[in-house]
């Protein structure tokens, strides 16, 4: 009998700018999967970050003053977020699917992306999601474990290019609620609710949560700095959630194997595999 192929036989192992994909490791994978999130400290170089929030401000207030082919939160400095190799090593793990991956071609797709600038003040408390196990057929805010392998659904990567502080405006999560079997409590509606949970980080830092858990901004009460993140969202190559898609301007700017996290929702022969 011939032995069954390791899922991850196909994963690329590095991405679009050649660097080698970074694994998670097995404490990593493990608080993931039981919390539903995980913030990775101190990801990118001050020279990217600075570079990168720079950009951020132009993209929101002089958005004439880029190109085309830059005119986006997958553009310009940050297009090489959408496959850092943390990104790819989470995404080889728990939302690739194998046999329509190879080292041309990523095994998920990027299918949202936008920018959150939040001065001090801005209230953003709107809680959604959880119970992540039990959703409708066709809704991708799933969370899955088959086999020993995890299906995270749609998946959010926040980079925070600015610092954040515990308790002052980050994201905050219902550790858990991605696997759970009830309905959220009254209580969390209350913002200060011991239920929420959060983090804190420099910039550089990067945000990674499944759209199965309960989650919510806050207000963004740091005085010291704005909020300055970039929200992108993956999904498999079969599904798609958000209406949105890259300017062609901005994907041509792209190397091939980056825009390989752009194409068509289908499954049947959805691989590309070069030489």
């Amino acid at each position: 009998m011939s032995p069954i192929p390791s899922p991850f036989a196909t994963v690329p192992s590095t991405n679009a700018d050649g660097l080698p994909v970074t694994p998670w490791t097995e404490e990593q994978k493990y608080l993931f999967d039981t919390r539903g999130w995980l913030a990775i400290p101190g990801v990118l170089d001050e020279a990217d970050i600075e570079e990168m929030r720079e950009f951020c401000y132009r993209l929101e207030n002089e958005p004439d003053s880029l190109s085309p082919s830059e005119r986006s939160t997958v553009g310009g400095p940050l297009q090489k977020l959408v496959d850092h190799p943390v990104v790819v090593g989470f995404m080889n793990e728990f939302v690739a699917h194998a046999p329509l991956a190879s080292e041309d071609c990523y095994g998920f797709r990027l299918e949202g992306s936008f920018l959150a600038l939040r001065p001090p003040g801005h209230d953003n408390f709107r809680p959604h999601g959880g119970r992540g196990m039990l959703n409708f057929p066709g809704n991708s805010h799933t969370y899955h474990v088959t086999d020993g392998r995890v299906s995270s659904g749609l998946t959010r990567v926040v980079w925070e290019l600015a610092p954040v502080k515990h308790g002052q405006g980050g994201t905050l999560f219902m550790t858990g609620s991605h696997k759970a079997a009830f309905d959220s409590p009254a209580s969390a509606s209350d913002m200060n609710s011991p239920l929420w949970e959060t983090y804190e980080c420099p910039a550089g830092s990067v945000l990674f949560f499944t759209e199965a858990i309960r989650h919510t901004g806050a207000v963004w009460s740091n005085t010291d700095n704005d909020r300055v993140a970039i929200f992108h969202c993956y999904n498999t190559v079969g599904n798609k959630w958000h209406k949105w898609e890259p300017q062609a301007e901005v994907l041509a700017a792209m190397p091939p194997k980056r825009q390989t996290l752009f194409r068509p929702v289908y499954v049947q022969d959805n691989l590309v595999k070069n030489g």
